[in-house]
Parts: structure tokens; sequence; C-alpha cells
């Protein structure tokens, strides 16, 4: 501690010291000295309000509020004087005065913060008149109870929803001896803004708040500490463990991502674990019937089957798609079975469908596929481009650092959408363009930057090349011009471009509204274009972040699970890249790059493609052209299946593999911003059930290649030996903490930032990038634009969410959302079913009535009862091979019509 910042004062008679802007109750909690609380809490803003933790400043006499009192010289701090101990019983008195005699039956039983205080103080029976509060038990949402006659009014609820969770859905309302903690008018939760985090009923210190999916379950056996299964922040969680069954989630408070927060899915999605309708055997299809069989007898066929196939068609009949959803260790071993044993590069993942055209387009540039963000970067930008990406839904957490950027940091916010996201409300601009034109209006945006002359010369001049190309292609796109493409006011543009380009700390997040086009990797070139023009790359909390749907995302490319890549983004096609994996693994490799996903959709119509091997991915909900995928799933001579339940797709299976989910293995995930984490092993696996990479070693070793393998920590000793940007990880420093890449040495910290001094591949390239018309259009047949995007209570498709009975429970089927102006048109009313047509097939569904988008132009969510993908177009990029699956015509037509 700095001398001027050192403070000497005494606490019960022992002189201490403390730091300048200490709290009492903060110096006696490093000194281990008890002050009882009701209203504190370490991650929240300090109120006073329970006055339990008084203690009394024996210089004065005074008893004071030790968690807003800050030290000063020479205090006489008493923590158990009689004057005291006797307020503090006062205080407890009081407030039990109006508390329920229910401890008996209160869920909170021995965790209630009011029962203990007061067991402490040795209080039993008061001189008090009991005057009791009741309120009604609200419980119809599927998540939260709340029994308010037993709140004591410590306020952590509302302040939490406040500063933690940045939704304010609840305040105090009534005054007096009425008052509450309530939603705006007093409604029910489920008709408030509350997005069921459940950090209220985390951080309620009594009875009042609780979950009512773990009610009445008693106490865990055990906590074990792991990693969020759903999207790619990576939020550290607690699964509370008793009898094999996973009782509840809670927050990893110490988490630098999600500290005491997670979001409706991290918190209450974790059902699927215990579901009835895991797999726990494997089966085979026998006569179109599936039945139960032995590991020894599943094994022995797919191992036949797989052989006959490949020495019938030759190795590049089969393919296989890995999985963002499984760990880091499971995909390698994936991939290694495809190109050892099977002899074929024809493997992807889902990142084909969402974050593949940055791969491409950041290693072109910068000579890595990396973003350059860590997600805690997010709260230190002055400025927040928001592109294409509806965090507060799809990654919550990335929503709430960006709110608190903006409400608590000053920072300003530009959200480029054809529809109103929850983060429009706190827009500074809304730059609401037509679906498919995002390059359209990025080189708006630079026009007025380079001729504007807000353009970082310094920074282009020493860290770029092929600037000239950029201002041949950007000197017609003049806001006027980008008006008419985009519908983008051109005062709108300027003032964007101008915000932007003299931010001090600009960031950009983009997702899926970027990416999944047929101008995908071109899209997000636009993006580092305009990085590198305003050089917004050369320090913190500047650059670009992809948030990514599925947890694992990135760590499934990073283990090789793509067509053309081994780990670590070493291409199959370069000789000395192979070699060192044909050494490791002692055969010889494919060098001819292989399909990508929807290409082998393709091929397995044409007949190329014979066998298939699928873990963990669900392409019959995923994939564009529904019909088309049934027809390739069809076409296939076999396909095996390795999933946690029955999906869509597993029912086109000749044989389905019963995998474990997170809970029951350990391994690590990586996130989008390159984070390696553990997950561990919390319960015993459901049924038969077993990892995925333990699958995959033993139908190897019965191919004649045997995997040896004793765990998951061994397999990650492997991929370091291998994989350069995994050299340095190991499990004993994954143990306590996180590594990011590049980290190629054990000694070497991890990577939290990229760019800031230099590109990977030397100067960075600017690319020459045209505006180009979605692949379909809409006409008079289909006079719509369909788009599509995530939900915030499902996770893509919902084959974990769909299995939770309380996510499905509060958001149970899909929906359109259509304009007032074409309801009216189309003379529809809101909740009508309707028929969805595209050229390629049609569905029904519901009709949402909103001002969220635009005349002619329609949003379905992922999540469906009738799958979405009926609808959307397998036109792809050219580069990244990913569907434009933002924009495909449709047409509304009543349920009935034919």
């Amino acid at each position: 501690m700095e001398a001027d910042r050192i403070i000497s004062l005494k606490l019960n008679g022992s002189e201490v010291i403390g730091q300048l802007g200490m709290t009492v109750l903060e110096l006696a909690e490093t000194q281990g000295v008890y002050i009882p609380t009701i209203c504190h809490d370490p991650n929240l803003r300090p109120v006073g309000a329970c006055r339990i933790c008084l203690v009394e400043d024996e210089r004065t006499d005074a008893l004071i509020a030790s968690c807003v009192t800050p030290i000063a010289p020479g205090m006489v701090i008493n923590t158990q004087s009689t004057k005291v101990i006797e307020t503090r019983k006062v205080v407890v008195k009081l407030l039990l005065a109006s508390h329920p005699d229910s401890c008996l039956v209160c869920d909170k039983g021995n965790q209630c913060k009011l029962r203990k205080i007061a067991s402490e103080l040795e209080i039993g029976q008061f001189e008090f008149t009991k005057v009791r509060r009741y309120y009604p038990i609200e419980a119809a949402n599927p998540f939260i109870e709340r029994d308010l006659s037993k709140c004591v009014l410590c306020g952590k609820c509302v302040r939490a929803c406040k500063e933690l969770q940045m939704v304010g859905a609840i305040d105090y309302a009534y005054r007096g001896f009425k008052t509450k903690p309530a939603t705006p008018l007093d409604r029910p939760l489920e008709e408030s803004n509350c997005e069921f985090c459940g950090l209220c009923t985390s951080i309620c210190p009594v009875g009042a708040l609780s979950d009512k999916l773990s009610k009445y379950e008693g106490v865990e056996k055990k906590s074990v500490c792991t990693i969020c299964p759903y999207c790619g922040c990576g939020c550290g969680i607690y699964l509370k463990v008793r009898d094999n069954k996973v009782m509840s989630v809670s927050a990893d408070s110490t988490h630098p991502v999600n500290k005491a927060t997670l979001c409706v899915k991290g918190r209450y999605g974790y059902e699927f674990i215990n579901s009835p309708q895991r797999l726990k055997t494997p089966l085979i299809k026998k006569d179109g019937e599936f039945i139960q069989s032995s590991w020894e007898e599943a094994l022995d066929f797919v191992a036949t089957i797989l052989s006959k196939i490949k020495q019938e068609y030759g190795s590049n009949s089969l393919a296989g798609l890995g999985s963002g959803r499984c760990t880091n260790e499971e995909n390698y071993l994936f991939q290694k079975f495809l190109r050892a044993v099977l002899g074929t590069n024809n493997i992807d993942n889902h990142a084909r469908l969402s974050i593949s055209p940055s791969l491409e387009a950041l290693e072109r540039a910068f000579g890595s596929p990396a973003v350059a963000n860590s997600i805690e970067e997010i709260e230190g930008a002055s400025l927040i481009l928001v592109i294409g990406a509806n965090v507060a839904e799809s990654q919550p957490l990335v929503g709430q650092k960006i709110k608190r950027a903006i409400i608590e940091n000053g920072a300003k916010l530009i959200v480029v959408d054809p529809r109103a996201i929850k983060l429009t409300k706190l827009a500074h601009l809304w730059l609401r363009l037509r679906p498919g034109t995002d390059i359209a209006l990025i080189n708006g945006l630079m026009n007025v930057i380079f001729y504007g002359d807000i353009w970082d010369k310094e920074f282009v001049a020493q860290r770029t090349e092929g600037f000239s190309s950029l201002i041949e292609v950007i000197e017609k796109y003049t806001p006027d011009y980008v008006e008419g493409i985009t519908g983008v006011a051109a005062q709108d543009i300027h003032q964007a471009a101008e915000l932007y380009a003299k931010a001090d700390r600009a960031l950009i997040i983009y997702g899926t509204g970027i990416t999944q086009h047929t101008t995908g990797t071109y899209n997000v070139l636009s993006l580092v274009n305009l990085v590198m023009l305003t050089g917004h790359v050369k320090k913190e909390s500047c650059g670009f972040y992809q948030v990514g749907r599925q947890n694992n995302l990135l760590g499934a490319c990073d283990m090789g699970a793509l067509p053309d890549r081994l780990p670590g983004y070493q291409r199959v096609n370069n000789p000395e890249h192979r070699e060192r994996f044909e050494k490791e693994w002692g055969v010889n490799l494919p060098y001819s790059p292989g399909l990508t996903a929807i290409e082998m959709v393709q091929a397995a119509k044409e007949g190329r493609i014979k066998g298939m091997y699928i873990m963990g991915e669900n392409l019959l909900l995923n994939y564009p052209d529904l019909n088309a995928v049934v027809e390739a799933l069809k076409s296939l001579d076999f396909l095996v299946v390795q999933d946690i339940f029955l999906t869509e797709t597993a029912g086109f299976a000749d044989v389905i593999l019963p995998a474990t989910s997170f809970a029951e293995k350990d391994g690590t995930f990586t996130t989008m911003d390159r984070r390696i984490q553990r997950i561990r092993k919390a319960i015993d696996p459901i049924g038969e059930s077993k990892p995925d990479w333990k699958i995959i070693s033993e139908l190897a070793t019965k191919m004649g290649y045997p995997m040896e393998h004793e765990s998951a920590e061994k397999i990650m000793e492997e991929i370091a030996r291998l994989t350069p940007i995994y050299g340095g990880v190991s499990y004993d420093r994954l143990e306590d903490s996180s590594l990011s890449w590049f980290c190629s040495s054990l000694d070497h910290p991890g990577t939290r930032s990229l760019h800031k001094d230099s590109f990977m591949g030397g100067r960075g390239k600017f690319t020459k990038v045209e505006y180009k018309t979605p692949a379909e259009l809409p006409d008079e047949k289909y006079p719509f634009i369909l788009t599509t995007g995530e939900n915030l209570y499902h996770s893509g498709t919902g084959t974990m969410t769909r299995n939770s009975c309380g996510l499905s429970r509060i958001c149970p089927e899909g929906f359109v959302e259509v304009s007032f102006e074409d309801a009216k048109i189309l003379q529809v009313e809101d909740g009508e079913v309707v028929k969805i047509v595209s050229k390629r097939g049609q569905m029904k569904t519901k009709v949402r009535v909103t001002k969220r988008v635009q005349k002619g132009v329609l949003f379905m969510p992922l999540f469906s009862e009738e799958p979405v993908n009926v609808l959307t177009n397998q036109a792809l990029d050219p580069v990244a091979k990913i569907p434009g699956l933002k924009v495909c015509a449709v047409d509304v037509r009543r349920a009935d019509d034919q």
C-alpha cells in the first residue's frame, strides 16, 4: 500500500491498518473479524439498509453502519460492545416481529441469514408485538416463487437486478409498512421485462424468493465447478448434485466473465441433464425399428460397416460432423478418427453455419483466424458498434456488459440491425438497414471517414497494405447512394461514421447477422477494413468480437474439425504441418481438403457420400432446405449418430450411440475469445451412456487403430504436443484459472488481446469489397424477406432447451413477427396461425404483430414447433461455404390455404 493511502486505527483493541476508501466492514473482513449483515453483498453498492452491521466508534460513542462508513485515522472500532449487541438484537427482533413463523417449512432452512443471525444473538421469545404482512404466494411462472410475506426489505433483489443484471425489472413499490419489491404496476413477473435470470433468488437472504425447480429437493451433497454448456461466453457455474442428479445451478462468483450472474438458460436450463428422454443404451435399427443393443454389438456393427464402405468405395465416400457442444478433447479425437482411421478430410462442424466466414476473413486479413478481444474488454469501450447480433438474447452476458459500458461508464452505442432488438432502446443511433445490405452500409461509413479526413493515417501507413484498392471501391458509396441501397438515412450514416472514427476506444461486436449470408466472408472483411481504416485495434477495448451460438464452436475449429485444417489451423495440404501429425499418429494422412458440411449434404444426395458419422449435431433442424437434408440422409447407405437425445437427425440413423452430457465428463471448452476452460464431471453417466471421447477410442480400436487414452487429460497432453497455439495448455494450469491462446509453452501466460502491436501475418491487408444483392430477393409470388435469429429462452434449435421443462413452458412455441402495416394488408391478427411458404417448403406458426420488424420483413426464431429450415436457402458463400440463412423470400398465407 502507498504510504499516503494507509490509515491506522484500532479494531477490537488491536492496532490495524487499512487503505483509504475501505469501509469499516471491509477492513474487518480483511482482519478476520465477523460482522453480521443482511443487506450487504460484495458485488453490490452498499446502502446500509438493514442496520445489523452496526459497530461502535468508541471515540464518539456513536453507532455506525459498518458497510457504508469509510475508515478514518484514529477510529476506535468495537464490533462486540454491549451497546452494539443490544442494538443488533433490537434490529433483528423488529425484523422478526413482521416475519412469519414458518422456519420449519421454509425452503431456505439453515441458509436463511435472518435465522442464522437471530441464533447467533440468542434471540428466542421477544417483547415486541408481531405485526404480520400477508401477501399471496406468486408462482405462476416456471422459475421463481415469490413469498413477499417473508421479505425483510434488504433491497438486494432490486439492486442486483439494476446493478448486476442491468435489467431493472423490479423496484420498491408503495410506502411505509406496505413497501415491497415489485414490478411496474405490481404486475406478475411474467408480464414484466424480467428475464428470469434467477439472480434475485440466489441473492435473497431469506425465503422471500426461491427457485421453483429445486424447491424442497433438499441440500446438495456436492457442488462441482464447471462451465455453462450453452453459448460462447463461457460462464462459470456450480452444479449442485444429490443422488446423481443435478438439483440446481449457481454462478461461480469468482469467474471473470459472469461473476454473480447467469442468464435464464445458464441457471435454469439444466433439466436436460437428467431428462427421462436421455439416450441410455445403444440402438440399432432393425426392420425400421430401433432395438436396444449392447455396446459390443453396436460398435462391432459400426466398425464392420464403416470398414466395408471404405474398402468398397474409398475413404472419401465417408464423412463426419463434429460438434460445437462437445469438448476440445472429443473434437480432437473425432477428427483424428476421420483422418487416421477412415482416411478422409470430409469433416466439419456447426461453425460452418456461423463463424466460418470469420475464420476465413480474419486469417486472410491478419494472418490469424481469431477475434481480437476478450469479453472483459467490452466494458472499457467508449463506443460499441453492434451489428447483426441480438446479444441480449443470444449471449445475455455480452449484452449485460454492453449495458454496463453505456449506463455506468458512459459509452455510446450504435446498433445496426433490420429488427428492433433489446439494445435498440439504449442506442444513441439505430441504423435500420434492409437485410443483406451490410457491405453497402460499411462502405458508406468508410466513405464518410476517408473523405471527412478522420481516418488514422499513421496506422494505415505503418501497419497495413492494399489501401489504394479500398479507396477505389468506397469512392462511389456516398451516404446518398448508400441510403438508396440500405434504407438508412444519409445523415445517420454521417453521424455513425463520425462517432465511430472519433471514439477513443471503439469496439465492434458482430454475430450471425453478419456471417450467415452468401457474402458472409466479405461482410467480415468489410468490418476488418473499417477497423484498420480507423486504427481501432491498437489498444484494449478496441477491435472486434464475434459472438458464438454454441459453447465450444471455436474449440471445435481449434481442434481441426474442419475439412482443410488440422488442429491449430494447420493446413492439410501443407507437407510440414501434415508430417508432424503423421509421425505422432503413425499413418499417412490425406492431403486434399475435404467437403464442407453443406457440400456433404449435396454429395450424399448425389450418392458420392455413402456413410456419415455425426457427433452431437442435429443437422435436420440446423441446415437449410430441410427437404433436401431429408433426401440426403435417406440416400446414405449408413448413418451413425452419437448424441444425448434421439434427435430428429438420429431418427434417420442406422445406429445411435448414447453419449454423456457436459455434466458427466471431464474436458475443456474454448470460448469465442479464445479462453480455454476446464469442465468437470459432476455425476455418473446416465444409463449406459459414455463420454464421446471414450466411444471414439473404442470404435477406433475395433477398426484396428488402438486409441488407448486413459482420460481427457491425456488427450489434452497430445493436443499440446501437436498444436502450437495450445502448446502451453495443461490440466494443472487450468485447475484454478483459464488460458487464452496463443499459449505456446508451459511458461507462456496466454494471450488476452491480439493485434495491438502487430498482426500475425505482418501487415494487415485491406480487401476490395463490393456490395452484392442477396441470392434470393422478394418477388410477386414471395413478396416478403424472412430473417431468422435467436430466442432468449432457447439455444439454437432447442435440443437441450426443449428438454428443460421450465424453458419449454415459458416459451413453448415458435412464432413469426409481422409488422402492423403488413398485418393490416394481410388481414391477420396477433395469435392467428398462418402458413409461411418459400420455394423450398412451408410451415405453420402463430403471428406476432409487432413494431420490431419493418414493412416487408418477417422474423422467426430458430426454435419452433415446426422446423424453420424447411424455408431457408442452401445458396452458399463461395469462400466459407456458409449458407445465406438470414435472407430468403417467402409468402404469408392463411393456414387453410392450399
